[in-house]
């Protein structure tokens, strides 16, 4: 990574003389190493100017956790105004759909579609989801079993199991979710191969159109059925069921795929706190809060917001049209908020990390993939006592250019 001054003839609005734009190319880290970037811009000014690998022109980032957590609440702040800019970025296209996405949606607009989602993600709806989602684990290390020790983790579990969990979610028929795990995959994988992230997207979206058709004939109370319902009623567009739906599975069917892999991956090199979860399995749910907390689960930072007009944050003047990411990654190893933050510390207590955002744009998924983590580990913590990584962890293979970080396999024993 380099930092050099920006020339007046570049785009987008000029920063003072005195300032630098930080060049941020978004390696690839080893395992779970922390982005020094990060660390760095923890360790000095509040606010700094960034490029990245993709698109025009210079943005903000904040990266502490006060400042992260004012400029994802200050309505100041708009999504909705990315729709139709070339800004600087972190993929080559827009993962999200910028039509009549809940991605790109303000209040009170996004209010009204998630509350709509949030009909399908009720606490009671999680719980009744909660034995099925136990039994699919159950079912998938017994065909891990089959096959016999070593065996890939991802393949035998991260992978199929939070498809499965979110199809369910979904009501999508067991014929329709052939390869959706890949998919979601190359669809949040830009970096490499744009294109065939785009086809795959694209294949994601036509058979979510699909699925949503077939509930308007044959209506059910699952996810698709919900959203279908309020699309007939008026509550949202038939464009935003479609955007809502596709944006649930493969954020689902992905995240929580390398997130829980990533958590395994953890506590199999910290072994320390393995055996303690073994002797205490009631501090899993703790557990798990301050794995999403200490996970850098995420390549650089998500979807920014557009000064809607001049204002004053983190010690910067920002103008209206001025563009700002808001590090979560950063936000989580504040040392101002979480006391050695660089340490996986399983008695913080309750805390208020933000590993699946902040505000109004907060995870609606967030139940579920809490669920899904705290049933994997606690049923692998219970079925293999001498769980290990079948490897040297120097030898475990990570994606490479994915938006979400995560081991592409994960060999382990038992």
């Amino acid at each position: 990574m380099t930092a050099e001054p920006r020339t007046a003839a570049e785009p987008a609005a000029q920063p003072a003389p005195d300032e630098t734009v930080h060049h941020w190319s978004l390696d690839d880290f080893r395992a779970l190493d922390f982005d020094p970037f990060l660390h760095d811009r923890l360790k000095e000014t509040r606010a700094a100017r960034i490029r990245l690998p993709f698109g025009q022109g210079d943005a903000w980032l904040m990266s502490r956790y006060a400042d992260v957590k004012a400029a994802t609440t200050d309505p100041r702040f708009s999504r909705s105004e990315l729709v139709g800019r070339t800004i600087t970025a972190s993929s080559p296209h827009a993962i999200a759909s910028q039509k009549a996405s809940l991605n790109y949606a303000d209040p009170p607009r996004l209010n009204d579609m998630r509350r709509v989602v949030a009909r399908a993600f009720t606490g009671k709806a999680m719980q009744k989801l909660r034995p099925t989602i136990q039994r699919t684990t159950d079912g998938l290390l017994d065909g891990m079993e089959r096959h016999g020790s070593p065996a890939d983790l991802v393949e035998h579990l991260h992978g199929p199991l939070p498809l499965a969990a979110v199809a369910d979610l979904l009501g999508m028929p067991h014929e329709m979710r052939a390869n959706m795990t890949d998919w979601a995959n190359v669809a949040m994988t830009p970096g490499p191969a744009p294109a065939q992230s785009v086809d795959a997207l694209k294949t994601v979206r036509e058979t979510v159109v699909a699925l949503l058709q077939m509930r308007r004939k044959e209506p059910t109370d699952d996810l698709a059925g919900v959203l279908t319902s309020a699309a007939a009623a008026g509550e949202i567009t038939d464009d935003e069921a479609v955007s809502l739906a596709t944006a649930i599975l493969v954020s689902g069917a992905h995240a929580v795929r390398n997130n829980s892999a990533n958590m395994v991956y953890a506590l199999l090199t910290h072994p320390e706190h393995l055996e303690r979860l073994r002797a205490e399995p009631d501090l899993i749910p703790q557990a798990v809060d301050e794995l999403l907390r200490f996970i850098p689960h995420r390549s650089g930072v998500g979807l920014p917001r557009i000064a809607t007009r001049d204002l004053e944050i983190a010690g910067v003047r920002i103008k209206a049209g001025d563009t700002v990411y808001s590090s979560y990654l950063a936000a989580n190893r504040d040392p101002e908020v979480f006391p050695e933050p660089d340490k996986l510390d399983f008695d913080r207590g309750p805390i208020a990390h933000m590993a699946f955002g902040n505000g109004p744009h907060h995870c609606v998924g967030s139940m579920l993939a809490r669920m899904e983590s705290e049933v994997m580990l606690a049923t692998l913590l219970d079925r293999y006592p001498r769980l290990a990584l079948a490897v040297p962890p120097e030898q475990v293979e990570w994606q490479q250019g994915g938006l979400i970080r995560g081991p592409k396999s994960l060999p382990v024993s038992w």
